[in-house]
C-alpha cells in the first residue's frame, strides 16, 4: 500500500487534470459557437419593452394637446425674438428641469402663430430617451441623441453638431439629476464653441400641481393662468470667464421664471 502522501499527490493531480479537461472542453465548445472566441463575455438580449410603455408617449402628448388648449396663456418677448426666427443664426433656449412639461406645446403654437422655429431636444440613447424623442416627435420638434454620461461629453458633442447645422435647441440646464435651479457648465459650453445667444425662457402655471421630486416638477392645472416670458439673449465669448458667464445665465433664467410666477400670480 502506498503512502498517505503519495494517495494524496495522486488524488490532487487528478483533480488537477481533471479541471483541466473541463476548462478545455469549454473553451473549444466557445471556440466552436458562431461569432464568439473563447475569451468573449456573453451578454444577455435587452429585454423587449413592455407594450404599455410603448403607449406612453402618444398618450402623454395628446393629455399635453387637450390641457394646453385649455390654458389662459400671456406671452412675453415673443416681439423681441420675431426678428431672429427670420434671420439664419440659431438660438439655444434654456428652460428650468421643473418646467418643462409644456415646451413642445408652447414651441408648436409659437410656430403657428408667430413664425417661431421648431427646438430640436436633448435625449439619450436609451430606451427612456427614445420614448422622449417619441413624445417630442409629436409636436414637431427635432431631437439630438446623445449620451449624458462621462460629463456630458457626448451630448454636448451632438448639441454642437446640431447648432452648428443651423438648428435651435432647447434644454434643461440643470437636468437631468439637478441640483434643482443650479445651471450647469454644459450650455455655458455650447454657447462659447458655436457662438449662439442664450435665450432664457421662464414658464408657469396656476393652479398647478407641483410633485415630490428633486425639481419640483410643475404640471399646470386645466384653465389654469399660464406665463411664458423670453428673458434677454446672451452671448459667451470663447475667452469669456465660463464661472462668471454661467452665474450670469443661472440669474437670467431666475428672472425670467420669477417674471413669469409674478403674471400668474397677478
Amino acid at each position: 500500500m502506498p503512502p498517505p502522501g503519495r494517495r494524496s499527490a495522486r488524488r490532487s493531480a487528478s483533480s488537477s487534470a481533471s479541471s483541466a479537461s473541463r476548462a478545455s472542453e469549454r473553451a473549444r465548445r466557445d471556440s466552436s459557437s458562431p461569432g464568439r472566441g473563447p475569451h468573449d463575455r456573453v451578454v444577455p438580449p435587452e429585454r423587449p419593452m413592455n407594450p404599455l410603455l410603448a403607449l406612453a408617449p402618444p398618450i402623454a402628448a395628446g393629455l399635453v394637446r387637450l390641457l394646453g388648449a385649455t390654458l389662459r396663456l400671456r406671452a412675453e418677448g415673443v416681439d423681441m425674438l420675431a426678428p431672429s426666427w427670420t434671420a439664419a443664426r440659431p438660438l439655444i433656449y434654456c428652460v428650468w428641469h421643473g418646467r418643462i412639461l409644456m415646451v413642445p406645446w408652447l414651441n408648436a403654437r409659437l410656430r403657428r402663430s408667430d413664425g417661431a422655429r421648431a427646438v430640436s431636444v436633448l435625449a439619450s440613447r436609451s430606451r427612456d430617451g427614445g420614448l422622449i424623442a417619441d413624445y417630442a416627435g409629436r409636436f414637431g420638434l427635432e431631437v439630438v441623441r446623445g449620451s449624458s454620461s462621462r460629463g456630458g461629453a457626448g451630448a454636448l458633442r451632438a448639441l454642437v453638431t446640431a447648432v452648428r447645422a443651423g438648428r435651435d435647441v432647447a434644454l434643461a440646464p440643470d437636468g437631468p439629476r439637478g441640483p434643482r435651479g443650479q445651471l450647469g457648465s454644459g450650455i455655458v459650453a455650447l454657447a462659447a464653441i458655436t457662438g449662439a445667444p442664450v435665450v432664457p425662457l421662464g414658464f408657469a402655471a396656476r393652479p398647478a400641481w407641483r410633485l415630490a421630486t428633486w425639481d419640483e416638477f410643475q404640471i399646470p392645472s386645466p384653465f389654469a393662468r399660464a406665463a411664458l416670458v423670453f428673458g434677454a439673449m446672451t452671448s459667451i465669448a470663447r475667452d469669456a470667464d465660463r464661472e462668471r458667464a454661467r452665474k450670469e445665465l443661472e440669474r437670467g433664467l431666475d428672472e425670467a421664471t420669477a417674471a413669469a410666477d409674478r403674471l400668474v400670480s397677478a
